[in-house]
């Protein structure tokens, strides 16, 4: 049984539309090595796929430059010729468009203003006005930029400063001795009451060798003294 005819349309599927077409390049390009084998041909493929890819066979004896060359010299054409001439039109285009921005630039700074007549004048300076506004526009965001930014440090400052004065003033508070204003007096006050202590000592001691001294004259004296050394510590 033949196989069936296929109609000749554009395949809506894309995954079958690109099967197809790797499946028949690959055929076309193997009929193309079979030329150039069997009839000493000279052949060059390029093709391109609808996704931009771009596919190449070159017979081995042969480059596309020649075959290129070799196309103009048959039929009498200059391609290259043509389109250096394509070039050379853009490149004239551009070079316009060049001059006539800088002309508007030496314009919009008071130069070339000789040959403008009322309506071009006109015209130039509104565009002058329109360009001033916006740069005012954009001038006037970037303050408004930088002053907030500057209150948002010196609040930020401020909270800093609070939070330091805070700590310092809760390493201030001793819990033994209380909150002490002066430093110096804090010192003087520990250094008095230390005194004070070592002086007590050093005076109930001599109080205590002098009544034991005491004890060799007489008994009723040493009482005495005892009960005198006893007052004194409970004072």
């Amino acid at each position: 049984m033949g196989r069936g005819k296929i109609e000749i349309k554009l395949i809506e599927n894309h995954t079958n539309r690109q099967v197809t077409y790797s499946k028949r390049r690959n055929g076309i390009f193997k009929k193309a090595q079979e030329l150039t084998v069997l009839c000493d041909a000279r052949v060059s493929l390029i093709m391109l796929s609808n996704t931009g890819k771009m596919h190449e066979y070159i017979s081995p004896t042969t480059s596309t430059k020649r075959m290129y060359d070799d196309y103009q010299k048959t039929l009498g054409v200059d391609l290259w010729s043509s389109h250096y001439q394509a070039m050379k039109d853009t490149l004239w285009k551009l070079k316009e468009i060049n001059n006539k921005l800088r002309r508007e630039i030496r314009q919009r700074l008071g130069h070339d203003l000789n040959g403008l007549t009322y309506d071009q004048l006109r015209s130039l300076e509104d565009k002058m006005a329109s360009s001033l506004e916006a740069i005012r526009e954009r001038k006037y965001h970037v303050l408004k930029t930088q002053t907030e930014t500057c209150k948002k440090k010196v609040k930020n400052l401020q909270e800093r400063r609070g939070n330091m004065l805070h700590g310092y003033e809760v390493a201030s508070e001793d819990p033994q001795y209380g909150y002490v204003d002066n430093e110096g007096e804090y010192e003087s006050a520990v250094a008095l009451a230390n005194g004070a202590s070592n002086l007590f000592t050093i005076h109930l001691h001599q109080d205590i060798r002098d009544h034991a001294n005491l004890h060799h004259h007489g008994g009723s004296s040493l009482g005495s003294s005892i009960t005198h050394l006893h007052d004194l510590r409970l004072a």
